[in-house]
């Protein structure tokens, strides 16, 4: 193999950055050489190619390879060929459009979609179990509406001790769920709500779904103190993916054991969380259920996708490059030649080929992909070439600046990643709060509803 004078292509390190240093691209690779190529990689991807087709022509080869992870990229006859990276393409807003649209097309007399947009606090706060609960988004989202969180479930402890933070008047109990026992509901007011969300990595189309995955059968548990305590409504959250999973047969049990628990009336709905003020895309299958024969209330969307949050709304006011711990606003650290690698990464694409879903490019002028922690392997920045803070991450969750996550940045990237957008689950709660107030005062409820396109509605059919 040829080389270019002065030029060591292995050397990684900090300390060689000055004289020789590579950065291994999406597609190729991209060799920086002086200080002035370091502040050339910075201005974008084919202002470098001139610099190093100089130096590379000083060298005087015919030929020469880069070594990158799992491509070539070639210098031949004396030009350096750019390496190939993925073009930037248009931003999916709609992954699960065409799954949510079967939901809506399938009959359900009780399912209904309420007008949030005149929504105001409930006139009495109703009282909630939040369980597989994490640092609390849901216990967010419904607190927010004017609930109030009254215990918590929750397993790990970094993400226990962040909802004791964040909820100093909830009760946590850290521990196996099937451990847990609810309150007492023979003395003192009602829990009228149960919420939460099963774990779900045995059902994400992110990795293998698998059918046997103990985490899969975990909604007993949710049934199980359902069972016990008898709300008027239950709402339980999960990834899309576990209403196809063994082709059909995880969410027939679901509603099953539901039905043995005194709640035969179970609506589904998928709901994409841009579609009410998140700026990401988040779509998630929400499970209503109450057990007077009311309908099971879901928020109707207020937002069209071309009125979505942009990315950029809610994070281009954090520092750029200061750290501030106070607010998690933390990043992994990154190597120049790092930061090289990522600022060839077009939006839509990502460092790795074979790990897609970690470093991603994100658009600008749309909502964030789908939040995930990766071990340290967020999104990359829209604009910056690192990896985006656990701050911002909180913001594309909608979580506030005052909501911190204990543990240190991959812990708190871990729990924000995990968590349920609050603004998504106060837009739950409102939905349900007109039919829990019909239920304490014996009435018909007060709410407006609004079809959806595609949506099978049973008009000759009473509600209530």
């Amino acid at each position: 193999m040829a080389t270019i004078p002065g030029l060591d292509t292995h050397d990684t390190s900090e300390e060689g950055a000055a004289t020789a240093e590579y950065a291994i691209a999406t597609m190729g690779a991209v060799l920086m050489s002086s200080d002035q190529c370091q502040r050339d990689i910075a201005t974008g991807l084919y202002d470098v190619w001139p610099r190093l087709n100089s130096l590379g022509k000083s060298g005087g080869y015919s030929q020469m390879y880069l070594r990158s992870d799992s491509n070539k990229m070639t210098a031949t006859d004396g030009e350096l060929t750019a390496p190939r990276t993925k073009p930037t393409r248009s931003p999916r807003l709609g992954r699960y459009d065409k799954l949510a649209a079967q939901i809506l097309s399938a009959p359900d007399p009780s399912r209904v979609f309420v007008d949030i947009s005149g929504a105001v606090e409930p006139q009495e706060n109703g009282r909630v179990i939040d369980l597989f609960a994490g640092a609390g988004g849901m216990s967010l989202g419904f607190q927010d509406a004017g609930f109030r969180v009254i215990s918590a479930v929750e397993l790990v402890e970094v993400a226990a001790e962040t909802h004791r933070l964040n909820f100093p008047h909830t009760e946590v109990f850290c521990g196996d769920i099937g451990e847990y026992e609810p309150p007492d509901q023979t003395s003192g007011p009602a829990v009228e709500v149960v919420i939460g969300g099963p774990p779900c990595q045995g059902f994400s189309v992110a990795g293998k779904r698998d059918p046997d995955d103990p985490r899969n059968r975990l909604f007993e548990e949710f049934v199980r103190v359902v069972r016990q305590v008898q709300p008027d409504y239950f709402v339980m959250e999960n990834v899309p993916g576990i209403l196809t999973m063994s082709g059909g047969r995880v969410k027939a049990a679901i509603l099953e054991a539901f039905a043995e628990a005194g709640y035969p009336s179970v609506s589904i709905a998928i709901l994409e969380a841009a579609r009410y003020g998140v700026a990401q895309l988040r779509a998630r299958a929400i499970f209503v259920g109450n057990r007077h024969g009311l309908p099971n209330p879901f928020p109707a969307p207020f937002l069209e996708p071309q009125q979505y949050v942009p990315i950029e709304e809610v994070i281009s006011d954090l520092p750029e490059w200061d750290r501030v711990p106070e607010i998690n606003h933390e990043w992994t650290n990154h190597s120049k030649a790092f930061e090289a690698r990522i600022s060839l990464v077009p939006p839509g694409g990502s460092l790795y080929e074979t790990f897609a879903d970690a470093y991603k490019r994100q658009y600008k002028g749309a909502p964030s992909m789908t939040i995930k922690e990766n071990h340290g392997g967020t999104h990359i920045h829209p604009n910056l070439n690192r990896c985006i803070s656990a701050r911002e991450m909180a913001r594309l969750q909608s979580f506030p600046d005052d909501f911190y996550f204990t543990g240190g940045m991959k812990k708190a990237m871990w729990q924000i990643g995990n968590a349920v957008p609050p603004a998504l689950a106060q837009a739950v709660a409102h939905a349900l709060a007109p039919f829990l107030e019909a239920v304490r005062s014996s009435s018909a409820p007060k709410y407006s509803r609004i079809s959806l396109p595609g949506e099978a509605i049973f008009s000759a059919q009473p509600l209530f």
